[in-house]
């Protein structure tokens, strides 16, 4: 397997397309690289690590390849192929979002870090929030999570300091 391990934070890119030898990006890969609006992964990925795109501010999408067998998009937001994971929502995005009904589970730190993000609405497939999920997203102020959440991991919530609105549906 060919591993992408670290992006510099130091190019000056806004847009980067992940060479199509790469199988495996790496926990971090990404973190940090605020310059970055856009990152394509190529078809022949099929391992992502948690955090690799930790930290991006300006990253309003994330793309992946249509015939990418483990991995999909939708509006920029990354998912795993059959769309039943929200993997990671991309840190510069803003406003409000609204998670698929085909999502069942939202991944570890899938919204750490996007301060712009101002209020979310949870799909009615959502069954399991992951740990870290929203950890920071200091903009956010609203949240409506449907009553087929059975299950939120540890520091779901925490850091977010603007959350004045929560209204969980049973």
């Amino acid at each position: 397997k060919k591993v992408l391990a670290r992006y510099s934070p130091l190019n000056k890119e806004t847009s980067y397309t992940i060479p199509d030898t790469v199988t495996y990006i790496g926990g971090s890969a990404f973190q940090s690289c605020s310059n970055l609006t856009s990152i394509i992964i190529p078809d022949g990925v099929t391992s992502i690590e948690k955090e690799a795109f930790a930290d991006c501010s300006s990253l309003t999408e994330i793309v992946a390849g249509k015939n990418n067998p483990k991995y999909s998009s939708l509006d920029g937001v990354l998912f795993n192929k059959d769309q039943t994971t929200l993997i990671r929502y991309p840190g510069g995005k803003s406003g409000a979002y609204t998670v698929p009904d085909s999502v069942t589970s939202i991944g570890y730190d899938a919204f750490f870090g996007c301060s712009s993000l101002t209020s979310a609405t949870i799909g009615n497939g959502v069954t399991s929030i992951g740990v870290y999920a929203f950890q920071n997203c200091s903009a956010l102020t609203s949240i409506v999570i449907p009553g087929s959440v059975t299950s939120i991991g540890y520091g779901a919530f925490s850091g977010c300091i603007g959350l004045t609105s929560k209204s969980i549906n049973r």
